[in-house]
């Protein structure tokens, strides 16, 4: 169950790179929200009784959404149009890395060895990352995006620890996301871009796929945190960079150009989320 979240992760993010190749990240990214919301409260209403409605909960999930989850898919998208899909999957996959570091100063969590030689390979795999963008297509200084993108996740897997005290995952998720949708819609107003969601079919068609595919990724995670152990779950989950490498390779045109720097680099930033999640 874990690594079907991370194919469909996988797939969601080369799914939303062919659709920018005929629209703009406004349009990839509201889509991706817009069909969070709807996909989580649909799960909520068949799969949640109204008595586990926990109100307490709800400022804890509605400010993880507004920040973080509004911050982390809207960078997502960019990092993917910027980098490529291949790199933002695998930088984008140091939230792990960062909701740690966030744990070590907020909630007092202790530096252990793991947590050292995790953090050492994910640098190493991530220098490798900014090398490769002579060779793939990009400025090395716009690996902020994704950097950017994974810090937001992060605040939303802390903030969505404590509101955790008091909820379910599935309402928690579904609050969350309605927060990003309202905070998403506001955004785009305020920024005068409105017109910018307008997109053909076909984008449309993938922007909401890889909606449908990332949504169904987190339930997916959410409901294997639930049958077994999280320091089995989350290395697991984590594979999805290896994914996008694998589907890249088996559809060329899907993800543009990868290097060897890319292949090796995302190897060594799974293998360092394995060391900070798996081995305790």
């Amino acid at each position: 169950m874990a690594l079907t979240s991370a194919l469909c992760s996988a797939v969601a993010t080369i799914l939303i790179q062919r659709g920018l190749r005929r629209s703009n990240f406004y349009a990839g990214f509201w889509i991706n929200v817009l069909v969070g919301v709807i996909g989580l409260w649909s799960a909520v209403f068949l799969f949640v009784p109204r008595e586990a409605y926990s109100w307490r909960a709800v400022p804890y999930f509605v400010l993880s959404g507004a920040l973080g989850t509004t911050g982390g898919r809207l960078f997502r998208v960019i990092a993917i149009e910027k980098v490529g899909a291949p790199v933002a999957a695998s930088i984008g996959n140091l939230t792990p890395l960062m909701s740690t570091g966030l744990a070590i100063l907020l909630l007092g969590e202790h530096v252990t060895l793991p947590i050292v030689m995790g953090t050492l390979v994910i640098v190493f795999g991530t220098v490798l990352l900014s090398q490769s963008g002579r060779h793939v297509g990009f400025a090395p200084r716009q690996l902020v995006y994704p950097f950017v993108s994974a810090s937001c996740f992060a605040v939303v897997a802390i903030i969505r620890k404590l509101g955790l005290f008091h909820a379910g995952p599935l309402f928690g998720s579904a609050v969350n996301m309605a927060a990003a949708m309202i905070t998403s819609t506001t955004f785009v107003l305020a920024t005068g871009n409105w017109g910018a969601l307008r997109c053909d079919r076909r984008s449309l068609l993938y922007f909401a796929g890889a909606g449908a595919c990332e949504n169904t990724g987190v339930l997916l995670f959410l409901m294997a945190l639930g049958l077994g152990e999280v320091s089995v779950v989350t290395p697991l989950a984590g594979v999805a960079p290896l994914f996008v490498l694998l589907l890249a390779l088996l559809f060329p045109g899907a993800a543009g150009k990868v290097g060897w720097r890319v292949v090796v680099g995302a190897v060594l930033i799974v293998l360092g989320v394995f060391l900070l999640t798996g081995w305790r």
